[in-house]
């Protein structure tokens, strides 16, 4: 089935109804696949009311996937592998799509045979497909057929062939001994010269390692090598995190945005299970949920100042910052991880006082935001800086499925908080802040009237909070079988949680997939044409989130010999430093 023009999302939306509109639109699109597929489609259901679950045959993916992402205009969110063997069947395929305008998730699932454990890729129709696919072919053993680039992505380069750490039989604490290999590299244009970039560089808060085709000092090409430190924080998720725990696992997901995360997995697993959360339950979380935006964009503006060199602003704009950070600590007791999300609700309140508190402190916040917002917008080295570089494009943002403000500031008007709302969302809308150029400058506009939109959104909150309970009751056992959805909008942009749940008071598959996920996958379009120079601040302009990498090679400056270290020599590294006193 070949491409044809995605619709075009309106420049805006408002929440609108919430609970017709998926109606009608989920019967639009059973209509459609049933019309494309014919007896392809296998099954048709709504799990539950904002979710389409499609089961498709093998031979129909690709039509299903091209009739979701071209006729319907459905956004791609990301894929789930699953084992399900245990449960009598064989592996599964769920891509999963976002119909963003009639506020409805969209499970494409294809049942995979064991014994031929294949698929066709859907990454030649939707390029957003790319390192989903490549990752549950490392996961769970199934080879999507006709991917444009069949290297491995999560796994190490030593890990040996033949085995996958989500299948089922593969235990969570195994450690399969290195089988050696090295990484397979994109080759260089003709005539190109490779410059690596990273791991470590000084205007990053996290490593990264690019590998940078140039011409002189004009990028033609890159290749991008990460997933060096897997967490494994899935597979605990189906093994020995029961839904107590799995909501403090998932807000150390990222250090930035953790609420955003225990959140979303706390959404998918109540809306698994059918929970009502209170409606002040819902109202803390919206407030935290942005209180975190401010703190993580005004964190993010010093560093995008560092990376240009622009130090006033990077002193500033932290400076702003601490007093959240404060408000952070009393609320919960933490500047982070707060510990505050559980199923159901939340195990902490807010006091009168402490909204008080969060009023006082919002005032001279936003007052010297403003004055920040004054300086930076008549900048004129700045503008000379961002405008026009990293450029990203409105037809790519939306084909590569880019999300978050990279997406806003290309004109791709989407934000979770409208699309799927969730929280006091519904009864406080957010502002759509989106800007048209697509370029470094474009992205800093978003997120400075983000700033400014927050501020507003934690008063409406604090002004309609109701009385009441702030944890729902929860007196039977979390039925196994059902699925969850959940998206949440991540200063970085939004957030998926997917929830399969199981027996033994756990998830049967827990997939996460955070915002940097899609938004890397951009990089290469967005610095073709550009200078060395201007390749930091492209990337930075991101605000990526990568996980920090576990093992390194050290350099010897006398004698310019290099050691990889193995994770057992870091650990004892570290023990010993910290038991020298230390910091570890």
């Amino acid at each position: 089935m070949g491409p044809r023009k995605r619709p075009s999302r309106g420049p805006g939306r408002s929440p609108g109804k919430i609970m017709d509109q998926p109606d009608a639109a989920a019967a639009r699109l059973t209509d459609l696949l049933r019309e494309r597929l014919g007896a392809l489609l296998l099954v048709a259901e709504r799990p539950q009311p904002d979710t389409l679950r499609c089961e498709v045959a093998p031979a129909g993916v690709r039509a299903a996937a091209g009739a979701l992402a071209w006729d319907a205009g459905a956004r791609f969110l990301i894929t789930v592998g699953l084992d399900v063997r245990a449960l009598g069947r064989g592996f599964a395929i769920a891509h999963l799509f976002s119909l963003d305008a009639a506020h409805l998730f969209v499970s494409l699932e294809i049942p995979v045979d064991a014994a031929d454990a294949r698929i066709d890729a859907i990454t030649p129709l939707i390029p957003a497909a790319d390192w989903a696919e490549r990752e549950f072919r490392d996961a769970i053993g199934v080879e999507p057929d006709g991917h444009p680039d069949p290297r491995r992505l999560m796994l190490p380069d030593d890990w040996p062939d033949g085995i996958y750490p989500l299948r089922r039989d593969f235990r969570y604490n195994a450690r399969p001994p290195a089988a050696g290999g090295r990484p397979v590299l994109a080759d260089a244009p003709p005539g190109a010269s490779v410059l690596p970039m990273g791991p470590f560089f000084p205007t990053l808060e996290e490593p990264s390692y690019w590998r940078l085709f140039v011409e002189g000092e004009r990028i033609v090409g890159c290749d991008y090598r990460g997933f060096y430190n897997h967490r494994a924080i899935e597979k605990l998720g189906e093994t020995v995190l029961g839904y107590d725990k799995l909501p403090f696992v998932a807000e150390r997901i990222c250090g930035i945005c953790g609420f955003i995360h225990s959140t979303c997995a706390c959404q998918a697993i109540e809306k698994a299970a059918g929970i009502d959360v209170p409606a002040r339950a819902r109202y803390i979380r919206t407030i935290m949920l942005e209180l975190e935006r401010v703190h993580s964009h005004l964190l993010w503006l010093g560093i995008a100042a560092h990376i240009i060199g622009f130090e006033t602003l990077l002193m500033q704009s932290w400076r702003i910052r601490e007093p959240i950070m404060w408000l952070s600590e009393a609320i919960s007791g933490n500047r982070k991880t707060y510990g505050m999300n559980c199923v159901g609700g939340l195990r902490r309140d807010i006091s009168p006082e402490t909204a008080g508190k969060i009023r006082e402190t919002l005032d001279p916040v936003e007052r010297e935001m403003r004055a920040v917002r004054k300086a930076v917008v008549g900048d004129t080295t700045l503008l000379a800086r961002t405008k026009g570089v990293g450029v990203l494009t409105k037809e790519w943002a939306e084909r590569i499925a880019v999300v978050g403000p990279p997406a806003r500031a290309s004109g791709v008007a989407i934000d979770a908080r409208l699309d799927h709302p969730y929280a006091a969302y519904p009864e406080i809308p957010p502002r759509l802040c989106v800007q048209q150029d697509g370029d470094v400058w474009a992205r800093v506009v978003v997120r400075l009237d983000e700033l400014e939109d927050s501020i507003r959104l934690i008063r409406g909150a604090l002004d309609g909070m109701p009385d009441g309970p702030i944890r729902a009751e929860i007196t039977e056992p979390i039925p196994a079988g059902r699925l969850g959805i959940s998206v949440v909008e991540a200063p970085r942009g939004e957030a998926v949680h997917f929830v399969l749940t199981g027996d033994d008071n756990r998830a049967y598959r827990w997939r996460v997939r955070a915002p940097t996920y899609p938004n890397l996958q951009a990089v290469p379009s967005m610095i073709a044409g550009e200078t060395i120079a201007d390749v930091p601040i492209t990337v930075g302009s991101l605000d990526p989130c990568f996980s920090c990498t576990e093992r390194l090679e050290a350099v010897d400056v006398r004698s310019a010999a290099m050691r990889v270290y193995s994770r057992d020599e870091l650990l004892a590294l570290s023990r010993r430093r910290g038991s020298q006193g230390g910091e570890r």
